[in-house]
């Protein structure tokens, strides 16, 4: 890629209804980059016809939304909150392009993930895992205002960090 574009040109939004199609590329992208930072598999989400959250960004589902990086028009960047029933909900997906990080665009989108999550459910609690031996998402997250945490699921995320966002 030529010129990576400036900081100045990334924005963050929710993903439109017609671009399902867009989620649906950056997430199998993600899952083919980094197979062991998410908990889905590659080959078998390409036998996937329609992703959840596809349907999700098509009809804008109350409680679960994508927010995008963009520089410029390309979807560059995803991040997924989902609502549980309670007042706590769990950031997914966190993704961002290979060639684009390292610039402050993951702690950007993580941002107006928080963000909108606060706007659309005040004072939710927000909670995400990350992979033992994912230094740098941990990191990231860490310098975003979240801390781990002990698992008190009933599910066995014994595999995975409990992480929970601490503002100051």
């Amino acid at each position: 890629m030529k010129n990576l574009m400036s900081m100045n040109t990334i924005s963050y939004r929710k993903l439109f209804p017609e671009e399902s199609k867009a989620y649906r590329t950056i997430r199998l992208e993600s899952l083919k980059q980094f197979p062991e930072s998410f908990g889905a598999n590659y080959h078998e989400a390409l036998k996937t016809e329609k992703f959840q959250l596809e349907s999700d960004i098509e009809e804008q589902t109350v409680g679960r939304f994508v927010l995008g990086a963009y520089a410029a028009d390309m979807l560059i960047g995803i991040c997924t909150f989902i609502k549980s029933d309670k007042n706590s909900g769990t950031i997914y997906q966190m993704y961002v392009k290979r060639e684009f990080q390292g610039k402050n665009i993951g702690q950007g989108l993580l941002e107006a993930v928080i963000h909108e999550a606060g706007r659309q459910f005040n004072g939710i609690e927000i909670l995400l895992e990350v992979a033992p031996g994912n230094d740098k998402a941990y990191h990231l997250y860490r310098k975003t205002g979240f801390l781990e945490v002990e698992n008190t699921s009933v599910q066995d995320f014994s595999h995975c960090i409990i992480m929970k966002y601490m503002p100051e």
